[in-house]
């Protein structure tokens, strides 16, 4: 069997990538160099030399995120199933934006967004898309909340209305929200920064107070956006309190939970959840905890109307839904008109043959395993005399030591291949940010991990180890 064959080379390549170094050392000007030597494009290559040279290539010039001690940003270790998914869709090319165009693919996607928006207590009428990641789901969501909160939106834009728009989140919300604030016309400084409690988590008192104070001087609060699993601090913001005060306030409850939200896959990590079932929109990256290939965003909402106001579009060149056989159009909808997409990839061949292969309890299972580390690093930290600065359920462990410099750890750590973890600022001060984000880490690991952190602060302390200057891929926080 083909697939038998994959699952065996992945297998070594796996053990291949756990036996070997998680960060590259190299530079900018000797991969320039090695590409302009070996590829002017004025000469062919034979096809499996190029393959060979491109694996190769990657193999030693990036961040091994699928190693088992990368504790990293979001970036999972995948599964076979998903990796000749996304073959299938490459061979095949199939194009989304119109159901009579591909049928089964658009059915495929169809079937699997329905079971997650179950999952997250959504009605059956909602409607949900697959995007390119988090970015585009959550700029789908200012969008068609302002297209739903503002009539006039869509036809005459941000300068009809008689306000400026507002939208409320915390500090530890993603910062790609500055981006769509400004991809969207409403500038960066509609988004109305909330306080945080001694856990990071969203104040709702301040939130109510905030909205209060904007009315009365002329703005127009539309949106709330509460995080489920903050990417610094894995902070789930209360989302039952925001969904009950949107819905007194006439606002647009919005979840981002682009990497917590796959915990409603697993029974025992749902309830971490709870208010989704609420919002009018949730955004859910499978590529960040459902362990599949970059990149598969979703946008799940509850307004359908909306939806398809905010994405609608007539043109008369792509196949109709009455071409050959009829189509119910109360069942079937063109995602060019429901999405920000038009050209769109299958993106959800990957997901659905996981869950098919897995099972939704071999995904929950990978969670929870997740979890459990995420546990048991962060309870030998604690023995070892680290602080934990973080308060979450999920595998986000940020901590510090007093006399230990993040900076100068996480750079020790990456120069002896230990692991690879991230530097984050929480209220301002700098500390070490941990993530469990393969299904194949071990308990093992961890208790290495640790061990050896225990032994370079130690060193660090005393100063026997000269600290060397952090390569590339660790200088930028998150």
């Amino acid at each position: 069997m083909l697939f038998d064959q994959l699952r065996d080379e992945f297998a070594a390549l796996e053990s291949e990538i756990a036996d070997g170094p998680i960060v590259p050392n190299v530079s900018a000007e000797e991969i320039r160099a090695y590409l302009a030597s070996r590829y002017d494009f004025k000469r062919t290559i034979a096809i499996d030399e190029v393959i060979a040279d491109v694996e190769e290539m990657l193999r030693n010039w990036q961040v091994q995120v699928t190693h088992p001690r990368y504790f990293g940003l979001f970036n999972p270790s995948v599964t076979p199933a998903s990796i000749v998914a996304d073959t299938l869709v490459a061979m095949y090319n199939p194009q989304l934006a119109n159901w009579r165009t591909s049928p089964a693919a658009n059915e495929i996607e169809r079937h699997t967004l329905d079971w997650l928006a179950g999952k997250f207590g959504l009605p059956k009428e909602s409607i949900a898309t697959f995007t390119s990641g988090g970015t585009e789901a959550n700029l789908s969501a200012i969008v068609v909340a302002l297209t739903h909160s503002f009539p006039d939106y869509g036809e005459y834009g941000i300068r009809h209305l008689a306000g400026e728009p507002t939208i409320y989140l915390t500090e530890e919300a993603h910062h790609g929200f500055n981006k769509i604030a400004h991809m969207a016309g409403l500038g960066r400084r509609s988004l109305r920064a909330v306080e945080t409690d001694s856990d990071l988590k969203m104040n709702v008192d301040d939130l109510r107070w905030r909205v209060a104070e904007d009315r009365k001087h002329g703005f127009l609060p539309f949106m709330v956006i509460g995080t489920g699993g903050t990417t610094a601090a894995g902070v789930i913001d209360p989302l039952p309190e925001i969904g009950r005060f949107c819905q007194e306030a006439g606002l647009w409850f919005h979840a981002d939970a682009a990497w917590g939200g796959a915990a409603v896959v697993s029974p025992s990590l749902r309830t971490y959840m709870a208010g989704t079932e609420t919002a009018d929109s949730i955004t859910c990256d499978a590529h960040k905890w459902l362990s599949v290939p970059m990149g598969c965003g979703m946008f799940f909402c509850r307004h359908r109307e909306s939806v398809a106001q905010a994405f609608r579009s007539d043109v008369t060149y792509m196949p109709g839904k009455t071409t050959g056989q009829a189509i119910d159009a109360s069942v079937t909808f063109d995602p060019l008109t429901h999405s920000a997409q038009w050209s769109r990839r299958f993106i959800g061949l990957k997901l659905f043959m996981a869950l098919a292969e897995r099972g939704e309890s071999g995904l929950a299972g990978m969670l929870e395993h997740q979890t459990h580390l995420g546990h048991v690093l962060r309870e030998a930290l604690k023995a070892s005399g680290w602080r934990i600065v973080n308060s979450t359920p999920l595998p986000v462990v940020c901590f510090t030591r007093d006399g230990v410099l993040p900076t100068a750890l996480l750079a020790a750590l990456r120069e002896r291949q230990i692991v690879w973890m991230s530097e984050a600022k929480l209220g301002g001060v700098s500390v070490i940010r941990a993530c469990i984000t393969s299904f194949r880490t071990t308990e093992r690991e961890v208790e290495r991990v640790v061990g050896e952190m225990n032994s370079l602060a130690s060193d660090l302390a005393l100063g026997k180890t000269e600290c060397p200057e952090p390569i590339a891929a660790g200088k930028r926080n998150i």
